[in-house]
């Protein structure tokens, strides 16, 4: 309600200007840097080169002023959106004090007594029905006035997502694709949608990433009574991204999955429940990185991994319970980097795993366990030693036991009707033999 909504068109105009001056850059680089590769004094796999450089840095100056004429343009859409959402609150704030109301400034609302005489004041005291019409004409405008600030918060969130698209290099003429002069993936977007009513919500967007987190603390829990785990939990959360994709390639699916964390992490459990027995400790700082790509169709698929640690790691674990029954231990410090790969067949896969290792390290360990969100049982083991220089190799087998029922009952829907078949092919030459 106090912000100058007007400082967004300010920006606005600010970020046309920039677009102009980005223009004049491009302009002159053009006739200047990227002329001497266009003519026939310099040939060879430096000027091939050279132009293709050149090339890309000049369309890295039009995408800059591509994506400032975008954000101006959403600036002066949030303006026009914000001022009209604002004008709205007003009027359900008005609206509501003539109706006999009080609207604080935190947009809480309350019956006016002060406009009532004493009498009425004291009439409406003592009787239950009248206290009853106070209060729902109090939460009738509570909500008239919280929905007028809930349609402002989330236009102030859908202005943020629209800018924060607009500024991520959609890499469409990238590796071949397009004019093919973009040569970097993390540049200006030369694709920014500069309105507002188109642009989506970040998680409906391409962009499906979570980044630039920051988080520190801790927490412990006592075994208590009824079975419960002690736990203590620490950790300082410098950065975490995600940016996951699916799609198809004719009958084939095609997903894939990136991951970054960097960070601290430690974390000790003791517990002996219904569930089972649980002792584990473990702890970590560093920078982790995962990719995984997974290409098939519903029955068979197949996937590679490729992972990457840098940092410092200690752990020790023993868990028995109904759903996971591991044992292992591993120390190292240094740098590793790893590939996986498998096959899934009618819900059952079996992959390897293999890590080079520089730094002192050892790790063991070996189990199953049920993923609580999937259902999927996973089984596999694990060894690797490095005095400075080593490795480690692992199998993994998983089992999805929906998959493999549903794979059962195909097969055994093809053998029956196999034997039925047969039954029937045997009956026709039967009467053939007999006639």
């Amino acid at each position: 309600m106090t912000t100058d909504l007007g400082l967004l068109t300010t920006a606005a105009a600010k970020w046309d200007s920039m677009a102009g001056e980005l223009k004049k850059v491009e302009t002159r680089y053009g006739d200047t840097v990227q002329k001497i590769t266009m003519g026939d004094d310099w040939v060879g796999y430096s000027a091939r080169a050279a132009r293709t450089k050149f090339t890309a840095t000049r369309y890295e100056y039009s995408a800059a002023q591509n994506q400032a004429k975008a954000v101006a343009s959403l600036l002066r859409g949030a303006h026009e959106q914000l001022v009209d959402l604002k004008k709205k609150l007003e009027s359900a704030r008005d609206d509501a004090i003539a109706a006999g109301m009080t609207v604080s400034e935190q947009g809480r609302v309350a019956f006016d007594y002060s406009k009532l005489t004493p009498s009425e004041r004291s009439a409406y005291h003592h009787d239950p029905d009248g206290q009853e019409a106070v209060r729902t004409a109090v939460g009738k405008w509570q909500k008239h006035i919280d929905d007028r600030v809930k349609a402002a918060s989330e236009a102030d969130q859908h202005i943020k997502d629209a800018l924060v698209a607009a500024v991520h290099d959609s890499n469409r003429d990238a590796l071949g694709q397009g004019s093919g002069a973009d040569e970097t993936l993390t540049g200006f977007n030369n694709y920014a949608e500069g309105d507002l009513a188109k642009a989506k919500k970040l998680d409906e967007a391409d962009i499906r990433t979570k980044t630039d987190t920051w988080d520190v603390g801790w927490s412990t829990t006592g075994p208590g009574q009824y079975g419960k785990e002690a736990s203590i939990k620490a950790y300082a959360d410098l950065f975490h991204g995600t940016a996951k994709g699916e799609g198809s390639l004719g009958p084939m699916q095609l997903s894939g999955i990136a991951d970054i964390y960097g960070g601290a992490r430690g974390t000790a459990n003791f517990g002996l429940t219904d569930k089972g027995f649980v002792a584990k400790a473990e702890g970590s700082a560093g920078i982790r990185a995962l990719a995984e790509g997974r290409a098939g169709g519903e029955y068979q698929s197949a996937y590679g991994r490729a992972e990457g640690f840098v940092g410092g790691e200690l752990s020790g674990t023993v868990k028995i319970t109904k759903e996971e029954a591991t044992i292992g231990g591993k120390a190292f410090a240094g740098a590793k980097g790893g590939v996986a790969g498998g096959v899934e067949s009618g819900g059952i896969g079996v992959g390897v795993t293999a890590e080079g290792w520089a730094g002192p390290g050892a790790e063991a360990w070996w189990g199953y366990k049920k993923d609580e969100e999937t259902g999927v049982w996973k089984l596999g083991g694990k060894a690797g030693a490095s005095p400075l220089l080593g490795g480690s190799i692992g199998l993994e087998i998983t089992v999805d036991p929906e998959k493999v029922a549903k794979t059962a009952g195909e097969v055994a829907d093809a053998v029956g009707d196999t034997a039925h078949a047969v039954g029937d092919a045997a009956g026709d030459l039967k009467d053939w033999l007999l006639d």
